[in-house]
């Protein structure tokens, strides 16, 4: 059974791999839950960012995924986030990362978040009005509409998780090991790799050739020099203020 609006059963593949978790932006999320010393960490995927220091209770509704964590990763439930089978104020903080856009009812959701939080509700996740800063974006503008209509609005996360709410940018490091689109707006030629667009749920919402269409092009640009004649700045730039952001909501 498909849960949200991306059949991570046949798709998810390559995300224990690629999508590693950054250990500087892995430092935000931490200090992020503060003092907390039990975490429930909601669509927990192949268990990126989890905390390592703390007594973790792991969830996610797919079975490829769960098979993807680590041996030394706790087993994650099978449940998903719009019912989460925990009492009121049962945890710490909870951590939901890169995953809120997925949810089936993504309200419903941030709703149990909050309800099973004594303290702070830590999401990680996109701002999609801000995912045109990517040069992505003139190659793929399909991709960048999907994405944008899957992303909640940051605002309405906030006020999900609050109602005292902080909103930080995330710098992206140029050597990011997490593997999302924008990890990659240095090194170009990563997104000529199928098995790197794989473990990126977004180019599942891009037709075939559409996908082709931006490969061959970007292809045909870093192979004249086009590309760097429009961004090799960003080669040797240390961080992107692209669209990640970390929303902490305290009760």
């Amino acid at each position: 059974m498909i849960r949200g609006d991306f059949d991570y059963e046949t798709n998810g593949h390559g995300y224990a791999q690629r999508r590693r978790p950054d250990p500087r932006i892995a430092a935000m999320i931490h200090a992020a839950l503060g003092n907390a010393r039990t975490v429930l960490n909601v669509g927990a995927g192949a268990g990126s960012y989890e905390p390592d220091d703390r007594y973790v209770v792991a969830v996610e509704p797919s079975a490829r995924m769960r098979a993807q964590r680590p041996s030394t990763a706790v087993p994650a439930l099978d449940a998903a986030a719009e019912d989460l089978p925990f009492d009121d104020d049962a945890f710490d903080a909870v951590l939901a990362t890169v995953t809120v856009h997925q949810w089936a009812d993504p309200a419903r959701g941030l709703a149990e978040l909050r309800r099973v939080a004594r303290g702070p509700v830590v999401v990680l996740t996109f701002d999609g009005d801000l995912l045109d800063r990517f040069w992505l974006a003139e190659y793929a503008p399909e991709l960048i509409v999907a994405e944008r209509r899957r992303y909640p609005a940051i605002a309405t996360i906030a006020d999900a998780v609050g109602p005292e709410t902080q909103v930080v940018e995330v710098p992206i490091p140029i050597d990011c090991v997490d593997g999302f689109t924008e990890a990659y707006y240095a090194r170009p030629e990563r997104f000529l790799d199928p098995a790197v667009r794989a473990a990126q749920s977004a180019w599942g919402f891009v037709d075939a050739l559409a996908t082709a269409r931006a490969v061959d092009r970007l292809s045909g640009d870093l192979s004249s020099g086009a590309w760097d004649a429009r961004h090799a700045h960003l080669r040797t730039q240390p961080t992107f203020a692209g669209s990640l952001r970390l929303i902490v909501g305290r009760p």
